[in-house]
C-alpha cells in the first residue's frame, strides 16, 4: 500500500508544489524529511547560479536531474541523469543555469566549506 503518492512529480508536477527556503538561491520541498540518520526525501530547487559548499556524504545520495543542468567537479548533469554520490565522496555543486532534482540522502551531508 502506498502511503504517499506524487503524481506526475517527474514530469512537472513539481511545479504545483510550495518549496522552502534551504540555502542561499537553493529551495527545498520536503517529500520525507527525518528526524535523525535516516533517510531523507526532497526537491531541490536551484536558482541560476546558485551553489552548495563542499561537503561530504555520510551515506549514498542519489540525485534525479528533473530539469535544468546540475553540475560538480566531475561533469554537468542535465534533465533525465541520475547522480549517485557514494558513501565518504566530497564535491560541490552548483547550476549555472538553475536546475530541480530529486534527492535521496541515506544520511545527513557534512558541509566543508562556507
Amino acid at each position: 500500500m502506498v502511503e504517499r503518492g506524487y503524481a506526475d512529480l517527474l514530469t512537472g508536477g513539481w511545479r504545483a508544489l510550495a518549496f522552502s527556503p534551504f540555502r542561499e538561491g537553493v529551495e527545498i520541498h520536503w517529500l520525507e524529511r527525518a528526524d535523525d540518520d535516516a533517510p531523507s526525501v526532497a526537491l531541490l530547487k536551484y536558482a541560476p547560479g546558485a551553489s552548495v559548499p563542499r561537503h561530504r556524504h555520510a551515506g549514498l545520495e542519489t540525485v534525479v536531474i528533473l530539469d535544468g543542468a546540475q553540475s560538480d567537479e566531475d561533469g554537468d548533469y542535465r534533465a533525465g541523469a541520475v547522480v549517485l554520490n557514494r558513501q565518504g565522496s566530497e564535491h560541490s555543486v552548483w547550476s549555472n543555469e538553475g536546475c530541480v532534482v530529486l534527492i535521496v540522502w541515506m544520511k545527513p551531508v557534512v558541509m566543508l566549506g562556507a
